[in-house]
């Protein structure tokens, strides 16, 4: 027992502030800096990317079209995050009231932290789409596979925030309350340098991994289509993101709306979960039509044990069943002169029966598996 409370009392009661932030690569003209942030968006793109493959792929897509379509998806998705940005957080580049005295310089600096999801979501959409209609399938089916594997990406990339010791929340007592180095230009000024802080990435980061689970566990029970998991993914993100936006303290634009004044990224998340409500519901009271597929129609890969496959390779396709033959075809056919069905046409065994005899029952059913005889008499000739 002793043992156990001297082990409590070593744990420390706080998120200690991280004295790693990244490192250097010595080069012949200096070094290149990596950065700690960098990192953790680059470990949730690939863990991103592996749920949604996997997902894509057991979904009945094309092989590798997954990277035919995240090639357009991320690079515009990092742009659009970036810019949206600038836009809820201009002071640091245009200055305060936009009056020209900040620093455009730093729109590019991404390394320094600083993308809005929304963007990031909406432009990523776009290059998503793009990535799609190339591939030849449908964007709504691979927003449904992607969905779980976005919330994991943004679950890990989360940790960016810590490493670069930003955005987070209002000061706390609770045990987990985050380090932040006096010294760092995020802390707030006049505040005491032992001030611990909510630490708001790690909350999201625990929200996002729970709602992964979630996602799953829904699609596996209900099997959702035409883009509904990925709306109900957007509800769940933005469900968390209102009461977390809430808790942090740094600058952001201030929105008033109905006479509230709050951050703009708050009004967001109420619009986009408005949305995404509505979205879902509709989507989900139209019946579906036809069999689930992910290709785009006449976009669907020909299979290669089909007639047009058979066909190509210039072999008859034909059904046993269906085929009937020559012969039997004019065994049904009425007489013309008296109006009965025709005669069997003989078989070479019957035209080897002796001469005035009449070929028996065995004969005429030979006959009919037979092949049809030729001749001069009626009998081989056409109906008259």
């Amino acid at each position: 027992m002793q043992t156990l409370l001297q082990a409590a009392a070593m744990v420390p009661a706080s998120i200690p502030s991280p004295d790693w932030s990244g490192f250097d690569i010595p080069l012949p003209w200096g070094t290149l800096r990596i950065h700690a942030y960098a990192l953790c968006i680059l470990a949730g793109i690939v863990a991103g990317l592996w749920l949604t493959s996997v997902r894509w792929a057991r979904r009945g897509a094309p092989e590798g079209s997954v990277w035919d379509i995240v090639v357009w998806a991320i690079p515009f998705g990092i742009i659009g995050g970036r810019l949206y940005h600038v836009v809820s957080s201009p002071d640091a580049y245009f200055g305060p009231g936009f009056d020209g005295t900040g620093d455009l310089s730093l729109i590019p600096q991404i390394q320094r932290g600083g993308l809005g999801i929304w963007g990031a979501v909406v432009l990523g959409v776009v290059g998503a789409w793009i990535g799609c209609r190339r591939s030849g399938v449908k964007l709504s089916a691979f927003l449904d596979a992607a969905a779980p594997g976005l919330l994991l990406a943004q679950a890990i990339g989360r940790w960016g925030n810590y490493f670069n010791q930003e955005l987070f929340g209002s000061p706390t007592t609770l045990p987990w309350g985050l380090q932040i180095d006096a010294d760092n230009p995020n802390f707030p000024a006049g505040t005491p340098a032992d001030t611990l802080f909510h630490p708001t990435f790690l909350y999201e980061s625990l929200w996002n991994l729970a709602g992964v689970v979630l996602l799953l566990a829904l699609d596996r029970k209900f099997n959702f289509r035409r883009s509904r998991l990925f709306w109900l993914y957007a509800m769940y993100y933005t469900l968390g993101r209102v009461w977390i936006e809430a808790m942090r303290i740094d600058d952001a634009e201030q929105i008033e709306l109905f006479g509230i004044t709050t951050r703009l990224n708050v009004w967001t998340s109420i619009f986009v979960f408005l949305a995404a409500l509505v979205a879902f519901i509709l989507l989900g009271r139209k019946k579906r039509t036809g069999r689930d597929t992910v290709y785009l129609a006449g976009r669907e890969p020909e299979k290669a044990d089909g007639p047009k496959a058979a066909a190509a390779a210039g072999d008859e396709v034909r059904d046993p069943d269906t085929v009937v033959s020559d012969s039997e075809s004019r065994d049904n056919l009425p007489d013309n002169q008296n109006g009965s069905r025709r005669a069997s046409v003989p078989t070479e065994e019957a035209a080897a029966a002796p001469a005035g005899t009449t070929p028996g029952p065995d004969a005429t059913a030979a006959g009919k598996s037979g092949s049809t005889a030729t001749g001069t008499g009626p009998e081989a000739g056409a109906t008259k």
